[in-house]
């Protein structure tokens, strides 16, 4: 599968998508009319289509406070910058004065890298369902535009898969092989919940805790979202 493909298209499109707020209907999701977030699924090319994927796993959480600038900006490789320079300071911190270079994202051969994104898009799809606003249509269609971005069968199974997963931080987390992927995991989900609603919230805690991040790495992941987005 090349699922790392995929979601950089993802990351790339999702700052222009969250920036332009586009297609919001009264209740605050994106409209699915032709006016609104249907124009961005007509198939006007693979950017618009990643913005309408995206725009359908996002839901009414478009107002992200680290999403808009953080995670989106420069593509997949920008997850793995980000959570380099947060295991960096962390691992500085330690009484231990053991230091290794992170194996992130951003810094891996390809087959590696792959394996990283597999964990990262599993992770982002499961934390898009952790306030249960992803019914069957909305499936659906996050499945067609996935179709339309990338023909490989087997990753269109494997996400169909995942969408309609019972949601359990637990078995997400069994995905994270390395410390690494646990850092890059948690911040894809910390991009995709929005931390004043307490399921999303409690969801996201819950993942940390199965990822087993210290909480001192947790912060400093927080810290760097934060860095990245201006904030």
């Amino acid at each position: 599968m090349n699922t790392r493909g995929l979601l950089d298209q993802l990351f790339k499109t999702g700052q222009e998508m969250l920036s332009k707020q586009t297609g919001k209907s009264a209740g605050g999701k994106p409209s699915l009319g032709a006016g609104g977030l249907g124009g961005l699924l007509s198939g006007m090319g693979g950017g618009a289509l990643a913005s309408g994927a995206m725009g359908l796993l996002l839901g009414n959480k478009s107002a992200r406070k680290f999403g808009g600038k953080a995670l989106t900006y420069g593509g997949l490789a920008a997850l793995g910058v980000i959570a380099y320079k947060a295991f960096n300071n962390w691992q500085a911190q330690q009484a231990t004065g053991q230091v290794r270079e992170p194996q992130t994202l951003d810094r891996l051969p390809p087959a590696e890298a792959e394996q990283h994104s597999q964990a990262v898009l599993r992770a982002l799809v499961a934390a898009a369902k952790s306030d249960g606003h992803i019914d069957e249509r909305e499936r659906e269609l996050i499945e067609g535009e996935f179709t339309r971005l990338d023909s490989d069968r087997e990753l269109q199974q494997w996400l169909h898969a995942e969408l309609n997963k019972p949601l359990d931080p637990a078995e997400v987390a069994r995905a994270a092989q390395t410390p690494e992927m646990a850092g890059e995991m948690y911040l894809a989900s910390l991009m995709m919940v929005d931390q004043e609603n307490f399921m999303e919230r409690a969801y996201l805690d819950e993942l940390s805790r199965q990822l087993r991040l210290d909480p001192a790495l947790r912060q400093e992941l927080e810290a760097q979202a934060r860095l990245a987005a201006g904030q």
